[in-house]
C-alpha cells in the first residue's frame, strides 16, 4: 500500500490548537487512561479469579473487558505522548496498524454488545433453555466469531482506506488516524470507498443495535408478565448495565461513521471521539461495578483473600 503513496508519515494535528491547555489535558487524560487500565483489568481478573462469576453474561463481559483495553491501548498512549510533543509526527505503517487494531476491536465491541443483549434474553425470555442456548461451546463460538468479524471489517475498511493514493498533505487533523479524517487527504476520488466504506458501518453499527432492541423488545414483554414488584426490579437490574453501555457506545460511534464525511467537522468529531475512545472504556467498569451486586461481592472477596494472603506471608 505503501508503494502507490508519496506520503510517508502523518502529522496528527491532535489538540496542538489548544495551546497550554494541553498540559491540563494531559493530566486529565493520563487519569483516566489509569482508570480505565486498572478498572477494565480488576474486571477481568475478578471474573478470572471468582467461580461465583463463571457465567457466560460474565465471560461475555470479561472478553468486553479485554478488547476495550486494548482498544484504549491502541489510540491514548500516542494521544497522550503528543500532548506533550511537538513532533507528532506517525510512520505510514504506523498510521495503518492503528487504523485496523483500533477498527478491529471498536467492531469487535459492537458484535459484543448485541451478543450479550442475546444472553439477556436467552437468560430473561428462555430460561428453562438458558444452559442450552448458551453452552461454554455456544460462548466461545460467539466470541470467536466476534473478535474475526471484527478484524475482518477492520481489514476491509483499512484496505478501502490506503489503497488510494496519498500525495498532497500529510497533516491528519485527528489525534489519531481516524477513517473520517485520513481519507480526506487522499489525492484521488474516494466516493466508491467512502460509500463501501458507510455501508460496512451501517451493518456493524445498525444490524447489531437492531438486534438488541428485538432482544429487549421480547425481554419487556416476558418482565411485564412478571407478577411481583421485586422479580420486575431483578429482571431489570440486570439489563440496566448493559443499556447504558449500548447508549453511548452506539449514540456516539453512529454521530461519526453514519454520515458522509462531507459533513465531517473536526471540533466536533474530536469531542465525539474523546467520548467513545475514553469515556465508553471508562463507562463500562464503573457501571458494571457500581450497579452490579455480584461484581462488588466478588472484588471484596478478592480483596479480602488478598488480605489474608498478605497477612499469612
Amino acid at each position: 500500500m505503501a508503494n502507490s503513496s508519496c506520503v510517508t508519515e502523518f502529522l496528527l494535528l491532535g489538540f496542538s490548537s489548544l495551546g497550554e491547555l494541553q498540559r491540563v489535558l494531559f493530566v486529565v487524560f493520563i487519569c483516566l487512561y489509569l482508570i480505565i487500565l486498572s478498572g477494565n483489568l480488576t474486571i477481568i481478573s475478578v471474573i478470572c479469579l471468582d467461580h461465583g462469576l463463571h457465567t457466560p453474561m460474565y465471560f461475555f463481559l470479561g472478553v468486553l473487558s479485554t478488547s476495550e483495553t486494548f482498544y484504549t491501548i491502541v489510540i491514548l498512549p500516542k494521544m497522550l505522548i503528543n500532548l506533550l510533543s511537538v513532533l507528532r509526527t506517525l510512520s505510514f505503517m504506523s498510521c495503518v496498524f492503528q487504523m485496523y487494531f483500533f477498527l478491529g476491536f471498536a467492531v469487535t465491541n459492537c458484535l459484543l454488545l448485541g451478543v450479550m443483549g442475546y444472553d439477556r434474553y436467552a437468560a430473561i425470555c428462555q430460561p428453562l433453555h438458558y444452559a442450552i442456548l448458551m453452552s461454554w461451546r455456544v460462548c466461545g463460538q460467539l466470541a470467536v466469531t466476534c473478535i474475526l468479524g471484527g478484524f475482518i471489517v477492520s481489514l476491509a475498511g483499512t484496505t478501502l482506506v490506503f489503497s488510494l493514493p496519498f500525495c498532497g498533505s500529510n497533516k491528519v487533523n485527528h489525534y489519531f488516524c481516524d477513517i473520517s479524517a485520513v481519507i480526506r487527504l487522499a489525492c484521488a476520488d474516494t466516493y466508491i470507498n467512502e460509500l463501501i466504506i458507510f455501508i460496512c458501518g451501517v451493518l456493524v453499527l445498525v444490524v447489531p443495535l437492531i438486534f438488541i432492541c428485538i432482544s429487549y423488545g421480547f425481554i419487556v414483554s416476558t418482565v411485564l408478565k412478571i407478577s411481583s414488584a421485586e422479580g420486575k426490579r431483578k429482571a431489570f437490574s440486570t439489563c440496566a448495565s448493559h443499556l447504558i453501555v449500548v447508549i453511548v457506545h452506539y449514540g456516539c460511534a453512529s454521530s461519526v461513521y453514519l454520515r458522509p464525511s462531507a459533513q465531517y467537522t473536526t471540533g466536533t468529531d474530536r469531542l465525539v471521539t474523546v467520548t467513545y475512545t475514553v469515556i465508553t472504556p471508562l463507562l463500562n467498569p464503573m457501571v458494571y461495578s457500581l450497579r452490579n451486586r455480584d461484581v462488588q461481592l466478588a472484588v471484596r472477596r478478592m480483596i479480602m483473600k488478598t488480605r489474608f494472603s498478605v497477612k499469612s506471608f
